[in-house]
């Protein structure tokens, strides 16, 4: 273990749980790595709190943290996030904003906040998150770090306290692009991909992003050396918040019903909402779920595009307190300006590789998109990033 990245990774909010000693693992191939993960998934012995007050429900152990540990790497502490993962900020006010190491005066994103933080200042080789509408990309984009969040169903969630369990993703965070491929054989179950040179991408995402995000995006994805075509933004937020929000107060319905949930306001008032949401609304939600998945992969077929690729974020990190930014004139608030731009690929269940881009002192993000299923495809791409990057 790093002594000075734990130092950090304290000092910024970033650790839910902190062992006396990581737990350690049998010989593997994964023995030299050291991980980090989210306080939603079940680790027998560690307490899960998942950054709330709530009463949650009984989990059984999980299955990806057991994967990993049963070929060598070793389990260094849980990561803080925002409340039960519904929120994009990292700001919780149950246990404190989760601070973004390249300001500590902004917020890291969420909700996989401390995993992000860890993986940028180094505490473990790689962070399970977990990616409901982006909530691995976000805090990846902000922090300046890679992502990984595979086709849904890829990585096992049993053991994962659940959000929204048709649009829940198991999600890898690393500052190296060369491990994502290596956790994804394992997590996958799947061999390396081949190389793989995408001949045209679908640019998307321009009117929901700055003039600084989009100009950093474009760049990233002309060096990859592919045709650069443009593309229709999806616009699935108000689907999304109809499933997500519908299935999280089914998740939390007993908590729900108690006279002092111990949630945070915030918190409760999206869950109280949720369950407001008519069950009729919720499978109308689905099927247009359903029909989105079948336009866009049908168009990508029919334009001959291999990769989408999308501004992750719609400007750098937020200041921590703050509660809309400017995008192209206009002031939005948080939540609606960042899951507009990445809830459409976890609804749709399209896995997505996010190259962290340098913007200033801070980091914005590209969002590269692939048909389910060509996850290992996908991230052959990551060490080409890489290296067109640097």
């Amino acid at each position: 273990m790093n002594a000075s990245a734990l130092r950090r990774a304290l000092q910024l909010r970033a650790v839910a749980y902190l062992p006396r000693e990581p737990l350690a693992s049998p010989e593997g191939p994964l023995g030299d790595l050291e991980f980090t993960v989210k306080d939603l998934f079940a680790v027998p012995g560690w307490p899960l709190r998942a950054g709330t007050e709530a009463p949650l429900p009984a989990l059984g152990s999980s299955a990806a943290v057991g994967t990993l540990r049963e070929l060598g790497a070793r389990l260094l502490a849980k990561t803080q996030l925002h409340e039960v993962a519904l929120g994009i900020t990292g700001q919780n006010p149950l246990i404190g904003a989760t601070r973004n190491p390249l300001d500590p005066r902004r917020v890291s994103g969420g909700s996989s906040s401390g995993a992000a933080v860890a993986a940028r200042v180094g505490f473990g080789d790689f962070a399970l998150g977990t990616d409901t509408g982006g909530s691995v990309r976000i805090p990846a984009a902000l922090c300046g770090v890679w992502g990984f969040k595979p086709s849904f169903g890829r990585y096992s969630t049993e053991g994962l306290l659940p959000l929204s369990p048709s649009c829940d993703h198991v999600g890898v965070l690393t500052a190296e692009p060369a491990l994502l491929p290596r956790v994804d054989r394992v997590l996958g179950g799947e061999g390396a991909g081949a190389a793989w040179k995408p001949q045209r991408i679908g640019l998307t995402g321009e009117e929901w992003c700055s003039e600084a995000v989009w100009e950093s995006c474009c760049g990233a994805a002309g060096a990859l050396g592919a045709r650069v075509t443009r593309y229709p933004t999806p616009d699935l937020l108000g689907t999304y918040r109809r499933v997500s929000g519908f299935e999280a107060a089914r998740v939390h319905r007993a908590a729900l019903e108690r006279e002092h949930p111990g949630f945070s306001p915030a918190t409760l008032a999206l869950l109280r909402a949720g369950a407001e949401i008519p069950e009729a609304d919720y499978r109308a939600a689905l099927e247009e779920r359903e029909a989105a998945r079948a336009r866009l992969l049908t168009a990508m077929d029919h334009l001959e595009i291999d990769l989408l690729a999308a501004p992750a974020v719609p400007v750098p990190a937020p200041f921590v307190g703050q509660q809309e930014v400017a995008v192209r004139g206009q002031q939005v608030g948080l939540r609606t300006a960042f899951l507009r731009l990445t809830a459409p690929y976890s609804l749709l269940g399209l896995p997505v590789l996010l190259q962290p881009l340098p913007l200033g002192a801070l980091s914005c993000g590209l969002q590269w998109v692939a048909r389910p299923g060509q996850d290992a495809a996908l991230l052959a791409l990551a060490e080409r990033l890489s290296a067109c990057a640097s």
